[in-house]
């Protein structure tokens, strides 16, 4: 028992042609799936839509194995038999298949493609007479005709808009039509009154911007090093980067180095987006390969590759002090004039400590003294103002002598031939009948400050007779006095000194002179964090972290980090002695804590 199976297809120019395979089997299976006896790819039928058997010689049976059924005759159902003697038409979707017998005896199915009902010729009429296909342009026609309308508006307009208008308009009296389709996005908050005033940046058509354009406003913005130097330090581009130059040469970008570079313009109406860290690793990075004689290490990433810190510290303290670049690798001191331990101060058990407790509620210190009680911020909180003995001190260490109607008279801080006058005033107006006390007159003292201890005592007991004045200004000067406590004192006869002088103090408020920090962004951390003051037993202890305590929080700038951080966070381009640059309007207020100070305080 065996089927013959012809597939009919039709050729481009219409002729038939007829594609006959025995199957010698008694059932075949018919459906969409490539696997089916009789594969028909079409969607209206199921994978495994029917079957055809034969039930004997002269009769075939065919069922449909889902809820699908086919058409025999016209007539929808879901099985039939049917003689192949006889014949009959079956229709499968788009498909018919005419079932006859050959003179052998064989079932001959023979399969025919048909057009879907939905695209018979009576259809198509149908559907041309409710189209609208025949009353518009071709998808060609349409699609040059946007393009030109896109070219015209967004292009033309503008160019002529822009070569028309008045020469010597004034900036922004003249409005070019259609500019604002070419605009990337909004100016940022430092160049938002130049908003819709583009020729006064972008003086030339199809130009970017220049360096020009630039200083005609920023005419206090310096560059980065001589320009020779510049051009050395620069990295040679290879093959695809000299390639990137000439194309960004043929359309009129400036030459590498130029201010829009690093600063972005029309990225948001915010602050103007930072410099990306590979624009200065493109000569930091390898720096030393190009400029043998710099002094600088070569840095490319703030968490792998930046040399460590090198603090501007002071060597030699006095009136023309002697500083020094030295690294934090290893501890170092600064000598800046001042006698001041820190752990005695910050301790949570000793006299000071006791001290505190006492002055709560007038001065709000607490059970100890912390960082705050003697540091306070600038007003931007960028950093720290010197510590003033007024301010700051004199709440413990107080100066005052003498109380005469209610007001208390004290030594002239900062002044000391002013403190040797008063003295010397004093004895020659008076007989004490007791030593001055300084401080005491004021608050009376625990530990070293009671009645009977070192600081009490501050003359000795040959200042309580008249014209031992010589003898109190030594007192107040020598060790254990109220000076030398926390100065560093000359003698008259020492290294040329003609009368008793104080080592001018200076408290510097920058250390890191080609980078920036500001405290404002650290204040979630606690002082203790980067300066180990409580351990601290010498004034000359210079409490700066090193690198690796930033990079506890800091990386570069691709770096999983809790701060990725760009070289541009801490350094600027245009350095000096207000680095990092700002405009300046906004020097005046920045001056005094961009300069390094000296604060001269001595008794």
């Amino acid at each position: 028992m065996s089927f013959v199976v012809r597939q009919i297809s039709l050729t481009a120019d219409g002729r038939e042609i007829v594609r006959s395979t025995t199957i010698a089997r008694p059932q075949l299976s018919l459906g969409r799936a490539a696997e089916s006896d009789i594969h028909l790819p079409d969607l209206a039928l199921d994978a495994d839509h029917a079957r055809i058997e034969q039930v004997d010689a002269r009769t075939i049976r065919v069922r449909a194995t889902g809820t699908l059924g086919f058409d025999v005759d016209s007539r929808t159902t879901l099985r039939a038999e049917i003689d192949p003697a006889t014949g009959a038409e079956l229709r499968f979707g788009g498909h018919r298949i005419a079932v006859s017998a050959d003179d052998d005896g064989a079932t001959v199915l023979t399969i025919r493609r048909v057009d879907a009902l939905s695209e018979a010729s009576a259809d198509r009429e149908e559907a041309t007479a409710f189209s609208l296909r025949g009353l518009i342009p071709g998808k060609r026609l349409t699609a040059w005709s946007a393009a030109l309308a896109i070219l015209i508006g967004f292009l033309i307009v503008p160019i002529w808009s822009f070569a028309t208008r008045p020469t010597h308009a004034p900036p922004g009296a003249h409005r070019i039509i259609g500019d604002k389709a070419w605009t990337p996005g909004p100016l940022s908050k430092a160049h938002h009154a130049l908003e819709g005033q583009c020729e006064a940046c972008h003086r030339e058509a199809f130009v970017s911007v220049r360096d020009n354009a630039c200083v005609a406003c920023h005419k206090d913005a310096h560059d980065h090093a001589p320009a020779g130097r510049l051009a050395l330090a620069r990295e040679t581009p290879g093959l695809g980067g000299q390639l990137l130059a000439k194309v960004a040469h043929a359309f009129n970008k400036p030459p590498a180095g130029a201010c829009v570079d690093c600063h972005r313009e029309h990225e948001g109406a915010g602050p103007m987006q930072p410099t990306p860290q590979a624009f200065c690793t493109d000569c930091h990075g390898s720096l030393k390969d190009r400029l043998k004689d710099t002094s600088l290490a070569d840095a490319r990433d703030f968490g792998i590759a930046h040399p460590q810190f090198r603090p501007l510290v002071e060597t030699v303290p006095g009136k023309h002090p002697t500083f020094e670049r030295k690294s934090l690798d290893q501890p170092i001191t600064s000598d800046d004039g001042l006698k001041f331990p820190h752990d005695i101060h910050l301790s949570a058990t000793g006299g000071v400590a006791k001290m505190a407790r006492t002055m709560k509620a007038e001065h709000g210190f607490g059970d100890a003294l912390a960082c705050k009680d003697c540091h306070k911020p600038t007003a931007d909180g960028t950093r720290f103002l010197t510590v003033d003995m007024e301010r700051d001190c004199k709440m413990c260490h107080s100066l005052s002598f003498e109380t005469i109607g209610g007001t208390v008279r004290t030594l002239r801080h900062g002044q000391p031939d002013q403190v040797i006058a008063d003295l010397r005033a004093y004895y020659r107006s008076t007989a004490p009948t007791r030593p001055i006390e300084l401080g005491g007159m004021a608050r009376r003292r625990p530990g070293d400050y009671a009645e009977g201890r070192i600081y009490h005592a501050y003359f000795g007991a040959a200042a309580t007779r008249p014209g031992n004045a010589d003898a109190a200004i030594r007192a107040v000067f020598s060790r254990g006095g109220a000076c030398y406590d926390c100065h560093v004192v000359t003698p008259p006869g020492s290294n040329g000194a003609t009368t008793w002088r104080i080592t001018p103090v200076n408290q510097p408020m920058r250390y890191m002179m080609h980078g920036w920090f500001d405290h404002a962004a650290h204040r979630t951390e606690k002082c203790e964090s980067c300066h180990a003051a409580p351990k601290s037993s010498a004034a000359t202890d210079l409490l700066l972290p090193g690198i690796a305590t930033c990079r506890t929080c800091h990386g570069g700038e691709q770096s999983k980090a809790a701060v990725p951080s760009s070289c541009a966070m801490c350094h600027s381009y245009h350095t000096g002695d207000g680095a990092p640059w700002v405009p300046a309007t906004l020097r005046t207020k920045r001056e005094d804590a961009d300069r390094p100070k000296r604060s001269r305080h001595a008794t």
